[in-house]
């Protein structure tokens, strides 16, 4: 691994800030009391869904490990007007079942997703995650933890373009710079995301290569920025979060590597921002409510959610 990593991961390391015994990290920094300022936020009662559909059209395309979700019905219409199935009084119901990847669409990391030279946010060994599942920094640790104050930071819209090309790396400097554009700040326990345009871009020509491939992010260099600002959670329109190639050589996915099991913040990703996106560069407002829950299932290293900014 690049020196630059292991350095990075020793200046932030947040192992032991909220006890010997944490599974939580940066969501800590989500109080009772600012749960109840992002409250007070909305003001119109205009609801966002940044959530693409979870069907077979997704993004996962020709990967080894994820694939799109498989919906299959349990119970049907014919089942019971055929007369296969008979409840008295006639009626029927429908019943159906859902077999996916938890992290193939709009979907938050576990702490327990990433880990590093064999140890977990918090220090935990990386061997408490095996076949049954996660024995620590499981998604169910969060399942009531993600209700914040959501802000938008619309990098492609401050740069006067449809979206970032592949390959672009989003500097401290320009998340300063969306926060003066926008008239916003980012700080201790915020939901903080990052619009791209890469969803736009697949809206316009196709998935493609989506799903592991090269993309707009977040360039390595942002963690200090990350980290002064005690954010609670970081999301992208964009599969993987950081920039794609990733800039330091010789290792996957280096920012991963210094927020989840370094710093223990959570993160997001294909998350989709355009009509939040139009609609705060039409009012002016980028801060929102955000809820985002994770569904509690013991034991997975991520899941699907459907967040919502509630303007």
């Amino acid at each position: 691994m690049s020196d630059i990593v292991r350095e990075a991961c020793a200046k932030f390391r947040s192992w032991g800030k909220w006890g010997p015994d944490d599974q939580l990290g940066t969501l800590n920094y989500i109080t009772p009391e600012a749960i109840v300022r992002a409250t007070r936020l909305p003001r119109r009662g205009v609801t966002f869904s940044l959530a693409i559909p979870f069907d077979r059209e997704g993004p996962q395309i020709n990967q080894p490990r994820r694939f799109n979700p498989i919906h299959r019905m349990i119970l049907t219409g014919p089942d019971f007007t055929s007369g296969a199935f008979v409840r008295p009084g006639g009626v029927g119901f429908a019943d159906d079942m859902v077999i996916m990847a938890l992290q193939c669409g709009t979907q938050w990391d576990a702490l327990a997703h990433c880990f590093l030279d064999g140890r977990l946010w918090n220090g935990y060994d990386a061997n408490l995650v095996g076949s049954e599942g996660a024995k620590k920094n499981g998604i169910e640790r969060m399942a009531r933890h993600i209700i914040a104050r959501g802000v938008l930071l619309d990098i492609a819209r401050v740069k006067g373009v449809e979206w970032l090309e592949p390959g672009y790396a989003i500097t401290a400097e320009d998340l300063d710079a969306a926060c003066r554009s926008h008239g916003v700040t980012a700080g201790t326990g915020d939901a903080l995301l990052v619009r791209t345009g890469q969803m736009a871009m697949c809206r316009r020509h196709g998935w493609g290569d989506y799903a592991g491939g090269d993309a707009p992010g977040l360039s390595f260099h942002t963690a200090g920025w990350l980290f002064e600002k005690q954010v609670a959670a970081i999301a992208t329109d964009t599969w993987g979060m950081e920039v794609r190639p990733n800039e330091i050589p010789d290792t996957y996915q280096p920012l991963h590597q210094v927020l989840i099991p370094t710093m223990g913040m959570l993160v997001g990703e294909i998350f989709d921002l355009e009509a939040l996106a139009s609609d705060c560069a039409a009012d002016g407002v980028y801060e929102f409510l955000f809820v985002a829950p994770p569904l509690p299932i013991t034991g997975a290293v991520g899941s699907p959610i459907n967040p919502l900014a509630v303007k």
